[in-house]
Parts: C-alpha cells; structure tokens; sequence
C-alpha cells in the first residue's frame, strides 16, 4: 500500500475539521475575520515556500486590537485539532495493522517480541515468568505543560470519539449527518469557551485531573492490556500470566511532590489520599454493580455454597455484601474528608475485597463457566492487583535540606550542637545509633519552626497511612548517606510502622557523578542493608542535570551512573531499581518510550523500571483508549526485552568518543549559559520567559526560590521559553560544536558506526533530530529583531542561530540525510503545521513588545491574547516542557 494512501484519511479529517472551524469562525465571528484568516493562512504558507514573509507581516502588523485575540484563536484552534486528528489516526493506523493477517505484527508489540525471543533460546516458561514479575510502574507527575482547560479537553474527546464514530463503513447518510451536526456543535462549542486556565490550579486540583486520566482510559486500558498479554503468551507458550500478577502499575506525585512547593502540606497529602481512596471505591463499586447484574447463574461449587447458603443466586448473593462494603467505604472516605466518622464494615487491604471475587473465579470454574470467568470478572481482579483500594500509590518528595534542618533543630534543643555543622561521618554516626535506640527522640515540647513542623506533620501523617497507598519517599538534591538515614530516622520517631523505601534523586551532573559512591558508601552500612532488605530503587533526574550540563554531557552521565550503580549493587547483593524522571521534551529525557527503555545500559533494566509521566504527554500517550493500550504495551515489551535480551555493552572506542564529545559539549554549553554575560538579558528579553509566569500552568512556583537567575529557574519554564521562540537551545546546545570538531578531525567513519550500531547513541541522535527539525532560525531571527535593542544581545543571538546551523549540519553528515527523512509522516507534520504556527509566533512578539511597554499595568485583551499565543505554539509543537 503506498504511503500516501495510509495516511489520506489524516489529510481528510484535518481537512474535515478545518473545514467546520471555518464555517464556525464565518458564522460566529463574522465572515471580516474569516477573509482576514485566510488571508493571513494563505500568506503564511507562501512565506514558507519563498522564504519571504514580507507580506505576511505587513497583513499581520496591520491587525486591530479588536482583532488580535480571534485570530490568535483561530490558528491555536485549528492546530488543536490536528492533534487529535493525529491521535485518532495512530490509532486508526494500529487497528488496520492488527486487523490485516498478511501483515508482520507491529514493532514494539509482544507479538513480535515474544517469538522472536523464543527463536533466540529463551525457554518459554523463563518469558512466563519474567512478563508475570514485571514490575513497570508510570509515576504520574503534576508538572503540567498541559495549559488547555479539562473542558475543552473533554470536547477534544469528545471531536476524537465522533472521527472514530465517521469511520464507520456502515454508517448510514442520516447516521453520517447526526455525526457531523455533533462536530460541528462541538467545535462551535469549543469557539466560545475560554480556553485558558486563569486560576493557578491547586495540589488537590492536579490530583483530581490524575484521578480523571485514570477514570477516563487507564481504568480500562490496563486489565485489557493485561488480557492481550495473556493472549500472547498463550498462543506462543501455550502458558497463561497468572490472575494475581501486575506487571503495570500507576503511581503519581500529584499532591506528594512537596520539593520547592508550599501549597504541598501535610493536610493536603492527606486530602488527595482520602479523595483516591473515595475515586477507587466509586470506580470498583461500579464494576461491582455490573458483574452482579451479569452473574444470574444457579449453580457453584462447595466453597461459595459454605459461604452464601442454600441461596438461588449464589453469586449476586455474595456480591451483594461486595457492593454494599464498597459502598460503605466511599462513603468513609467522604466523611473523613468532611472531618466526621462512619462506622461500617469497609475495604482497608485489598485482601479483603480480592478474597470474595477469587472464591467467585474459582467457583466459575470447578462448574465449567470459564468463559463468564474470564469475562469482566477477571478485569476487575486485575484492577485491584494493578490500581488497588488506593487507586494509586501516592509517592512524596523533599529537598535533602528540609529533612536536615529538622533533625537540627531536634539535636539543638537536646543540647547536643547543631546537625547541620557537622560532618558527614558525625551525621551517620547520630543517626544510626539513633536509629537503633528505643527511646524516642522528639521532645514532645519542641518548639518546631513552622518549615520543620511541617516536615514532622508530614512524616505523621504518613505513618496513618496503608502501605498499599504509598510508593517511594524521594529525596531531591540528595548527595550524601546521611540524606537517606535523615529519612529513615524521621519515618521511625514519627510512627511509621511500614515505612515508605526512601529513593535518593540524583539530579545535577556533580551529584550524578557522585551517586554511585553515595550509595557504595550506604549499601556498606550493615544496618541499613538489613532494614532494606536488599531491594534498593535510586531515582535518576533528567531535568537538572541537562540544564545543569546540557543535553549529551546529561545523558552521558545518567548512561554511565546507571552503568555504576548496578555494578554497587550487584556487588552488593541488592537488586536495583531505577527510576527515571523524565519530562516531555527532548531536553528533559522525553522521546518514544520503547527506544528510551531499550537504549539504557546492558543489565541495568533487570526486569523493573519506574518513569515519569508528565501533564501533556499523559493527555498525549494516554488520553485515547487506542494509545493507552499501544504505550502500554510498548513499556512492557521495551521492558521485558531489556530484560531478557539486554544489548550488548558498547565497545571501548565507542565509549571514548561518547566521553570526548560530552566533555566538550558541557564546556560549551556553559560557556554560554554561565559564563557569557550577555546570555541571562538575552534569555530574559528575546523568549517569553517572564510572560510565561503569567501562565497558569501548575500548582508550583516557576522558581525553586525568590529571586535568583536562570540557575534558580525550574526545567519546564526554562524549556518552555526557548520552545515558544523556536531556537529550541536546551537540546542542541553545545553537541553541534562537539560533533562538528570530531566531524573535522576524521571522525565521520565512527561516528556513523555508532549510530547504526549503538542503541544509545542512536537515541540521542534521533532525539536531537526530532527537535531540531521543529527549531527554526527565521523564527528567532523574528523574535530578536523584534524584542531586542542591544547590539550585544543582537550579535548574541546571531551567534546561537550559526550554532543551531552547526548542529543541524553535523546531523545531517553523521546521517546522510535531510531531517526527518526516516520519519516521513513526523516531517509532514511539521511540515503541515508551520503555516498555522508562525501567524501565532507574530502575533506573540508583537503582544509581548505591546505589554513590556506598558509595565505592571498590563491590559486584559493584551494579555489573553498572548496566553492564547503560548498555548497554540505549544499545541503546534507538543511535547514542549
């Protein structure tokens, strides 16, 4: 089939919907502001095609207050909804693969992993086994990109559902007509709503909207994942996954992630627990009241009759007690949010409720009805093992400094000097022997500063808390064992009986290089070995450590930390977890999840991983069953194939140029950022970095602290802004010069090994090719000529843009080919996408140039029309923060 043809019913649903946004605009906005859209539409593309916007500009500076906010809206709509036409066309694109026998199954699927893992020796129980272990679990992280409102996210839904309704071959005309009467409500619908979010959201908020995604897709997607595992594994093994494995799990930081965040308290954590367990409940109730419904039958075994009684409907019988304890428990959680107390029989452990439904499985199936057991039963088995009576795990992370400065002021107190002015073997000292002391350590009159009392309220109220509610306690800018024992001692004096296993965060690259000494050093405590039980999980950040260093020196040393840590634990005896904090864009370890996974370091995967799931890419890989179930099932397969069939080490001359090029790459790059006096005004000026805190983009400051340069400035806000203005520095920086320098001495011949080669190097190169061919120069060149009025600054940017040239080139050489030529349909995208994203680029630096000029006073049409801007050139670009 030609590509063309695979991907013209794209082209006809982004036509389709551009054409009922039209008709929309003429009808509710006027048929003035239409002509002026198409003009500038038609405009747009012709500049892209000569390469001259002259006359684009001239249309655009000539546009009226009073027109400047529908316009904007115009163009962010329209590419709205070329991303959710994209969306239902990757899913459309799976099921006719999965649909056409003739065809090889899918790449990244288990039904192309698991055979050929079999071809390679692997015995097919050793697959069983190791698929029912698995232990993948996405960490759910409020760090939202996202800026659409969940309103028109739910009309976006809504338009994807109705594309997917229209595909139908079957559909009648007056069907077909119903369908597109439903578009076009929608879309008008949409037109005028406001769609940008005014208020900052709140922890509980972000919570809620995980909570939505779960409710919306994962509820359903997982158990169904887990079904076509079994599929899979049965019709190659002729082996089954076992009823209780969980080899996916949803964890989340929504309303835990307390690290530079105040809004984060004790009382709130608490909140968002009780809401999941409330969420749970109403969602299991549900699947109680339909499996109740649907299991009419008279007839089972012994063990469900000793249970129900001579009773006619043994299985509704004893699924009345299920429905009505479930109940019950919702409705502990609401009164427990309302400060009150039920007393009823409620679900606690999630034995409880899995007890009832596997006597009912079993039943099923001693009385031949497998069929019904394997029905919506089996789902809802799986949902407790997968989601649980906590619906998530809730982890919770804090700066190392907090916890320091609690235990500080304990020892200050008990007159035994300050903590913090001791060295890092005083502090091991104190705290293991401590640690190993029955006496309590807290005075319970201790006058606690009101930042430390907050630690303390946070540890007690954890201590509250199922097991099953709580993941990991993270711990950022952790640098030393103490960090970790600091942790420890705090679960122990606050009462926790099953505490949460503390996970160091390794962020920067000084703290990256370090991380496998720290943790040498901890894993030789035997105390600490004991109390772990030699299960240790160490968290990896992508973030800092690319802004700290830039994105190859970054990703060199998260490849080699990995590389060490697993050496220290196998050493050891402890089996490592890693977990990834990854982000959406390139510069934040974002990317295809199934390369990231199967690119990490030889042995290192073993079997578990944990990554993070970020505001916009869970909307993007999660928020249509169809992705849901693909990215799912990627993370599985990457996983176990790393497992099973991990890659080969990289050969000694491959890891000396990885060295060579990641040293020079952060010696340029912070060369640049730190030490060019020029580069802070030029950030602040030429990117809409300050604007962007007008965004009410999450419950989190934009800096960790008051004040401060761009050190001080968090990763999104700092990759947003260079992505609005289309320079995309964060990712580029520095590895353009590196790799142009070894491209000069002769390197080419190596370099193009690698990259065939080297899973890893592989990655950071189309990683490094997907940004680039989203950055653009004449669009910066617009932003500076524009927002600049320094000379300096001028031949600042000048000298950026030449870097990007260079880094475009030296990709180009290593590959030998043009941008995006392996990956067509992305290039199209851009391609298609350009036109309706530069008007908005326009628009953005002629608002931002208007209100930096009038100051602190602003003016609200202004300024929504900018946030409009921000929030189209972002749904143009994706994966963005």
């Amino acid at each position: 089939m030609a590509e063309k043809d695979k991907h013209g019913a794209l082209r006809d649903d982004v036509r389709l919907l551009g054409e009922v946004l039209g008709d929309t605009i003429r009808d509710q906005a006027g048929q003035a502001l239409f002509d002026k859209v198409e003009q500038i539409r038609s405009l747009a593309k012709a500049a892209r095609n000569t390469d001259n916007s002259q006359a684009l500009l001239e249309v655009m500076s000539e546009l009226s207050e009073e027109e400047l906010v529908p316009v904007a809206r115009a163009f962010s709509h329209f590419l709205n909804y070329a991303n959710i036409a994209e969306q239902h066309h990757r899913v459309r694109r799976r099921r006719a693969h999965q649909r056409r026998d003739d065809e090889p199954p899918q790449q990244g699927s288990l039904a192309e992993l698991i055979p050929r893992l079999l071809q390679q020796g692997i015995a097919p129980d050793k697959v069983r086994d190791t698929l029912a272990e698995l232990q993948v679990e996405l960490v759910l992280t409020a760090h939202p990109t996202e800026v659409t409102r969940r309103t028109l996210l739910r009309k976006y839904e809504d338009i994807g559902e109705i594309l997917d309704k229209l595909d139908h071959p079957d559909l009648t005309l007056r069907e077909r007509e119903a369908q597109l009467n439903r578009l076009r409500r929608r879309i008008v619908a949409a037109w005028h709503s406001d769609e940008i979010r005014h208020r900052r959201p709140t922890p509980v908020d972000e919570a809620k909207w995980g909570f939505a995604a779960i409710e919306a897709t994962l509820w359903e997607a997982l158990p169904e994942t887990l079904r076509e595992i079994d599929r899979v594994l049965r019709q190659h093994t002729q082996l089954r996954l076992p009823l209780a494995s969980a080899p996916l799990r949803i964890a989340s930081w929504m309303g835990g992630d307390r690290d530079g965040n105040p809004n984060v308290t004790a009382r709130v954590t608490e909140e968002v627990l009780l809401l999941a367990r409330w969420k749970a409940a109403d969602l299991l109730l549900r699947d109680i009241k339909e499996l109740r419904a649907d299991l009419s039958m008279i007839d089972g075994n012994q063990a469900l009759r000793d249970r129900v009684g001579d009773h006619p409907e043994p299985y509704r019988q004893l699924l009345r007690e299920v429905r009505d304890r479930l109940q019950n428990t919702r409705d502990w959680a609401e009164a427990k949010l309302e400060g009150k107390t039920l007393s009823a029989p409620i679900y606690l452990h999630d034995d409880e409720l899995l007890e009832p439904l596997n006597l009912i499985y079993d039943s099923l199936i001693e009385c031949d009805m497998e069929a019904i057991a394997e029905g919506s039963l089996v789902n809802i088995i799986r949902r407790v093992h997968c989601f649980g009576l906590a619906l998530l795990r809730l982890d919770v992370r804090q700066e190392s400094t907090r916890h320091a400065e609690a235990i500080s002021e304990i020892t200050e107190y008990l007159g035994l000097g300050s903590y913090l002015e001791w060295d890092e073997q005083q502090k091991q000292s104190f705290l293991l022997d401590e640690l190993q002391n029955r006496r309590p350590l807290i005075p319970a009159d201790l006058p606690a500063s009101d930042e430390v009392q907050e630690v303390l309220d946070t540890f007690r109220t954890l201590a509250q808390q199922p097991a099953s509610a709580l993941g990991a306690y993270i711990i950022s800018m952790a640098t030393s064992p103490s960090d970790v024992l600091a942790v420890r001692l705090l679960q122990q004096c606050c009462g926790c009986k099953q505490p949460q296993r503390i996970v160091p965060l390794f962020e920067t690259l000084s703290d990256l290089e370090g991380a496998a000494d720290s943790m040498q050093q901890l894993l030789s405590i035997d105390w600490y070995r004991r109390d772990i039980n030699n299960r240790h999980e160490v968290m990896i950040g992508y973030s800092d450590s690319a802004k700290d260093a830039g994105f190859f020196a970054a990703s060199w040393a998260q490849y080699r930390v990995q590389e060490q840590l697993s050496a220290v634990c196998q050493q050891q005896g402890v089996h490592l977890t890693l977990f990834h904090g990854r982000g959406g864009s390139v510069s934040r370890g974002g990317g295809p999840a199934h390369a990231a996974v199967l690119s990490q370091p030889s042995g290192t995967v073993n079997g578990a991983v944990r990554v993070t799931e970020q505001g916009e890419m869970i909307q993007f890989k999660f928020g249509v069953m169809g992705l849901a179930l693909r990215n799912l099932e990627l993370y599985t397969s990457a996983t176990l194939e790393a497992t099973l069939a991990p890659p080969p080490p990289p050969r000694d001359s491959w890891r000396q140029m990885m060295q060579t090029l990641a040293e020079r790459t952060v010696v340029e790059y912070r060369r640049v950022v730190r030490d060019d006096p020029r580069f802070v005004p030029y950030f602040r000026t030429a990117t809409p970095e300050l604007e962007l805190r007008r965004l009410a983009l999450g419950s989190r400051p934009a800096k960790r602290h008051v004040g401060g340069g761009v050190e001080s400035l968090r990763a999104i806000p700092w990759v947003f802004a260079w992505t609005q203005m289309r320079l995309m520095l964060p990712a580029w920086l520095g590895t353009g010069r590196a790799l142009a320098e070894q491209l000069e001495q002769g390197q080419l011949a190596l370099l193009k090994e690698m990259d065939q080669q080297w899973n890893f190097f592989r990655m950071l190169l189309d990683m490094q090719e997907m940004v680039l061919a989203k950055a653009d120069s004449r669009v910066a060149d617009h932003y500076e000529r524009h927002l600049l009025d320094d000379d300096e600054l001028s031949a600042l940017g000048v000298e950026l843009r030449q870097g990007l040239t260079e880094a475009v080139d030296a990709l180009q050489t290593i590959s030998g080919e043009e941008l995006l030529v392996r990956i067509p349909v992305l290039r199209r995208s851009i391609d298609v996408r350009n036109p309706y994203v530069d008007p908005l680029h326009i628009l953005q630096v002629e608002l931002m140039r208007r209100l930096r000029e009038l100051g602190d006073g602003g003016d609200p049409t202004l300024e929504q029309g900018l946030m409009i801007s921000i929030a189209g050139i972002a749904a143009g670009l994706r994966n963005t923060g």
